[in-house]
């Protein structure tokens, strides 16, 4: 699998079938932030574009060594939202002879929903599922595998960092603006979700909801996927002051949260806060699952009619 990130592109080598949960076998990643390479005009450059392409001749040459038999490609924020996003993919596909199919935001909180339905199953009644990620916000919720309601708003930590902080820490104005803009967001879309009942299970999923529960307490990922980890929403509205006031350097100091991905972290924070208070959410528990899986499960679904 080669999941074409805002942040990270990142190639994943599944042992999956029919029946049987997918385990990761091997991964490889680079930071490209693709989302950085957009210019004023929202076209990706050309440097983001030979970046992307050399890491995509590189994993299939890692894939080829693996022994993998099939690749499937996807991207999502940053070439979704690049005006020549298309133009870009079509350039790597007649090179490489590779297919990197674009997901809208919508199917990103699917497939997302499908990945957490799997790992909890039925026994959670109706799910609400949030997922923040570089360049968007997925919500999802409903009672069966494809949700009644899937929501994507361009509220990723990634991009909120460059177009709303111009230090870091950001100013108090700074973020109270962008506090202001986020809850707006995400306000216009509560009853959307609320329309169908309120959550037996509320999920969150990503990089940021995992360093969060982890500063707020949460078992390490050293301690296996099955251990059940939370996030209060008393715990985060702390942390999520603290964190646009200390340095990246502090920030990176704190337990789970990486170098690369602590400038975003105050951001991603923020539209966490603002998730779990519009929507009355006391507790998040996170699913190590998330879009990658459901990306896997629904190919296995297809092969399997």
């Amino acid at each position: 699998m080669l999941d074409v990130g805002s942040n990270t592109v990142h190639l994943l080598v599944v042992d999956a079938y029919q029946g049987a949960r997918p385990l990761p076998a091997f991964s490889h990643k680079a930071e490209l932030r693709l989302a950085a390479h957009l210019d004023e005009h929202d076209r990706l450059s050309t440097e983001g574009e030979e970046r992307l392409g050399a890491f995509v001749e590189e994993a299939l040459r890692i894939a080829e060594d693996k022994g993998v038999e099939t690749l499937v490609a996807f991207a999502t924020s940053a070439v979704r939202d690049a005006a020549n996003g298309e133009e870009v993919l079509d350039r790597i596909r007649e090179r490489f002879q590779v297919d990197i199919n674009v997901l809208s935001g919508p199917d990103e909180a699917r497939l997302t929903f499908l990945a957490v339905r799997r790992w909890f199953g039925w026994s959670s009644g109706r799910l609400l599922v949030v997922d923040i990620g570089g360049g968007s916000l997925e919500i999802a919720a409903g009672i069966d595998e494809d949700p009644d309601v899937a929501i994507s708003l361009p509220l990723g930590a990634g991009r909120l960092t460059r177009d709303w902080f111009t230090a870091d820490p950001p100013s108090a104005d700074e973020v109270r603006k962008l506090r202001r803009h986020v809850r707006a967001e995400i306000a216009r879309h509560v009853g959307e979700v609320a329309r169908y009942g309120a959550p037996d299970h509320a999920v969150a999923t990503s990089k940021t909801f995992k360093q969060l529960a982890r500063i707020a307490g949460a078992a390490p990922s050293s301690e296996g996927p099955f251990v059940r980890r939370t996030l209060r929403h008393d715990a985060l509205t702390e942390w999520a002051d603290k964190l646009a006031k200390i340095s990246p350097v502090e920030r990176a100091d704190l337990p789970g949260v990486s170098e690369r991905r602590a400038g975003q972290l105050p951001a991603g924070a923020i539209v966490a806060d603002a998730a779990m208070d519009l929507f009355g959410l006391a507790e998040l528990e996170v699913c190590p699952w998330a879009m990658r899986e459901g990306v896997i499960l629904r190919r296995l679904d297809m092969m399997a009619t």
